[in-house]
């Protein structure tokens, strides 16, 4: 029962993961490098939104991904029994 537990455990955790990385690799190599030119169109305080997005967005989403990750794996934790109580 345990290494089946375990097994969900750890398939759960790898789903969670790829999509971090997917949202990730879609903000800084998306948005920073192949959408830089239409996203340059728009404006974010006073700077271009696609020079934004390569110099502080994707630092922003990767510090949010990380708050997620960790809220995440807590509530996997708790949900599968491998939390410290």
């Amino acid at each position: 029962m345990l290494s089946d537990n375990a097994a969900q455990y750890w398939k759960a955790n790898l789903r969670l993961l790829a999509i971090c990385l997917v949202i990730w690799f879609i903000v800084s190599y998306g948005c920073g490098i192949l959408l830089v030119e239409p996203l340059n169109t728009i404006k974010l305080g006073g700077y271009k939104l696609g020079f934004w997005f390569a110099q502080q967005g994707s630092i922003y989403v990767f510090i949010l991904l990380i708050f997620f990750y960790a809220v995440s794996m807590g509530a996997l934790d708790r949900k599968y029994g491998f939390d410290e109580e």
